[in-house]
């Protein structure tokens, strides 16, 4: 009776906050129509910091036209209110954002892991050493200009790593003059974020500067999730988490020919990772449940600069250079009780992880003008892990004590590459790219490989475009695969895949456009850890294959529409395998939003996220399979700008039919979460 009750009040609390807002607005477009107008664009306000960028397209289109390339804004950012970049970027297809047992999300492109995915904010790689992946919901927003997602077929200029694509996080810039914006956010699960940025120019100097804070008690988890031994309900257990940033860039440039920048950014903060809420015991045997792990992140701080350069030489060719350094301490400790104040059994530990990279890039271009373009890079760059601490697995007698330990490795890695593009004919072009990489490992033998691509498009009329490309791929084992204590394996061979794809995209009346893609990647040598207590290894081949289809339309001035589906075919062609589909993949994605911006002030959006058919297995041989249940997400968000865009008020709900989900076997998500907020521009 109490659940119910409770249930109620928060039906009813909800209802009341959405309720109360659109009457207010509706009042302020009839009562002050001067004091609620359309908000000035942010993109009107700051400018794009494109000094850092590994440039892949020049004065030209290049290799963005004959693959598959998306974009997200920071109106799209806006609209949606993301807050990090996994909420970014999860609505675009063959982006899949999963929360497993780690704690943290992990954006998947079209079946590939995120540590197949080359993460760069303004051309410094945010990868980790340790095992290539990269934790999205520490990544803020608020200087954001745009992110730039290649896929499969994306350019030779990125280096090694990129098997599945580039993530290219392009951040803002000052323009004339001063400018500023403050806000703050409040949610469930006493959910609280504060953003600030302030940014300007002047003569030939220009600055963007911002910060953000964020912090939750934990999430709340679904009215109709059901109650296990290790998760009651209500606030996820041990789901608190904060974090701190600061960000900044400055731009002068001393001639009309030549630029120089710096960016700099940190990051700190701590946060729990929620345990499985289901286990295995002898008497209710679960084969696809992992045993309860009970940790926390009790410190995480990140640190990352840039110093670039680019100068337009005489004549027709142009130089560019950075130099760079990123790094990520963070310190995790694993109890042995739901208390998270007991280190007393086997397999407890404390661990202080420290993920250093650091390197430069030359880029060099030279225009043919009808001959082509020509694009030349190089890039070192030294990888570094380093891991001490304390792990209870000492066996002496019956008991186990605490073993101390203090681990250092690195990798080098050198990259060369070269990219061509022509159009031999109009509406006619050709990307051609040559790229060849060298890792040199601290034990084993050393290893080099490389990679091309081959792409063209056709404008078959003034708005259709054909396009296809293919592209050979490759990515060296990461310090975690190679020199891990238990599950290393130093004679890893590096992966290669094969990627192709084939494009059609169609303008339409009414400002309207549709695209499809078909894709398709064979991949060699995949390195998975298959079951527990193994090391890493070799898996034959895996392929993955499917659909994208795109639409979207503004066939009114204040309406926008998109639409997205993507279909995945996953298959383990590796002799002897017992999968015959790789697990939490889905097969079908389908998203859609949808925003109307009245003239009065007041907006409303709205995103629907479709997935379905997806599989898990076994922890352990013989595998079993099961299938993960479908889910549908909507979010909601409603703005009302008021004093000529200088102040917005807004109010949304994510998940907003308070769906019982799970992305991962055992991991619940987050139910209704309600918002609100302020913004302020000055």
């Amino acid at each position: 009776m109490a659940i119910g009750i409770d249930r109620m009040c928060k039906q009813r609390s909800f209802k009341r906050i959405i309720g109360s807002f659109f009457p207010t607005a509706f009042l302020l477009c009839l009562v002050f129509p001067l004091l609620a107008l359309s908000q000035t664009p942010d993109a009107e306000k700051t400018g794009v910091y494109t000094l850092g960028e590994v440039v892949v397209s020049a004065q030209k289109e290049g290799v963005e036209t004959v693959g598959t390339f998306r974009e997200v804004t920071a109106e799209d950012i806006r609209n949606k209110d993301a807050r990090n970049l996994a909420e970014a970027l999860e609505l675009l297809p063959g982006v899949e954002v999963r929360t497993g047992a780690e704690g943290t999300p992990r954006i998947d492109l079209r079946g590939f892991r995120s540590r197949h995915v080359l993460l760069l904010l303004d051309g410094i790689p945010l990868n980790s050493t340790f095992d290539g992946q990269f934790d999205p919901s520490i990544i803020p927003t608020e200087n954001i200009a745009k992110i730039k997602v290649s896929y499969g077929t994306s350019s030779v200029l990125y280096g090694q790593g990129a098997l599945a694509g580039v993530i290219n996080i392009i951040t803002k810039k000052g323009k004339e003059g001063f400018q500023g914006m403050a806000s703050g956010e409040a949610g469930e699960g006493l959910e609280r974020l504060g953003r600030m940025t302030f940014s300007g120019a002047k003569g030939n100097v220009d600055f963007f500067l911002s910060g953000s804070m964020a912090a939750q008690r934990g999430f709340r988890l679904s009215d109709n999730f059901d109650a296990t031994p290790l998760e009651d309900g209500d606030l996820r257990e041990n789901s608190d988490a904060r974090r701190n940033n600061l960000f900044g860039n400055i731009g002068y440039s001393p001639t009309k020919d030549w630029d120089i920048g710096l960016v700099a950014s940190y990051t700190k903060g701590n946060y729990g990772v929620p345990a499985s809420t289901r286990q295995t015991t002898k008497t209710d045997p679960d084969p696809f449940a992992s045993n309860p792990k009970y940790e926390r992140v009790n410190d995480l701080e990140g640190f990352s600069a840039q110093l670039s350069t680019s100068y337009d030489l005489p004549g027709p060719a142009d130089i560019r250079g950075w130099v760079y350094f990123n790094s990520l301490d963070e310190e995790r400790t694993r109890y042995d009780n739901s208390n998270y104040d007991s280190m007393n059994s086997k397999g407890s530990y404390f661990e202080d992880g420290k993920s250093k990279v650091w390197g430069g890039a030359l880029q060099g271009s030279y225009d043919l003008k009808s001959f082509g373009f020509f694009t030349i890079g190089l890039d070192a760059q030294r990888q570094d892990y380093r891991s001490s601490g304390k792990v209870r697995d000492l066996q002496i007698g019956k008991n186990y004590e605490f073993r101390y330990f203090d681990d250092k490795s690195n990798l080098d890695v050198y990259d060369a590459s070269i990219e061509y593009e022509v159009s031999p004919f109009q509406n006619f072009g050709v990307v051609l790219g040559y790229s060849h990489h060298w890792l040199n490992k601290q034990e084993g033998s050393n290893d080099n490989d490389n990679s091309y691509l081959a792409g063209v498009h056709y404008d078959v009329l003034k708005d259709t475009r054909l396009k296809g490309s293919f592209a050979r791929k490759i990515r060296f084992p990461t310090i975690r695969q190679l020199y891990e204590m238990e599950y290393g394996n130093p004679d890893l061979e590096t992966e290669k895949s094969y990627n192709y794809e084939l494009g059609i995209e169609q303008g339409l009346p009414l400002n309207s456009r549709v695209s499809l893609t078909c894709f398709r990647s064979d991949v060699k040598n995949y390195i998975e850890k298959l079951f527990n207590d193994v090391p890493y290894e070799n898996n034959d081949e895996y392929r993955f294959q499917g659909i994208e289809l795109t639409a979207e339309t503004k066939f009114m001035t204040n309406l926008m529409l998109r639409a997205g589906y993507t279909f995945l075919d996953t298959q383990d062609k590796s002799p002897g395998t017992e999968k015959d589909e790789l697990q939490y993949r889905p097969k079908h994605k389908f998203t859609i939003e949808g925003k109307y911006t009245f003239v009065c002030g007041f907006s409303a959006y709205m995103n629907v996220i479709y997935v379905a058919d997806q599989v898990y297995y076994s922890r352990d041989a013989p595998l079993e399979k099961r299938d993960l249940n479908n889910y549908a997400l909507v979010n909601v968000k409603f703005d009302q700008t008021l004093l000529n865009g200088l102040l917005d008020v807004f109010v949304g709900a994510d998940n907003l039919f308070d769906k019982d989900y799970e992305e991962s076997y055992g991991f619940p998500m987050a139910g209704r979460t309600v918002y609100g907020g302020v913004e302020v521009h000055f």
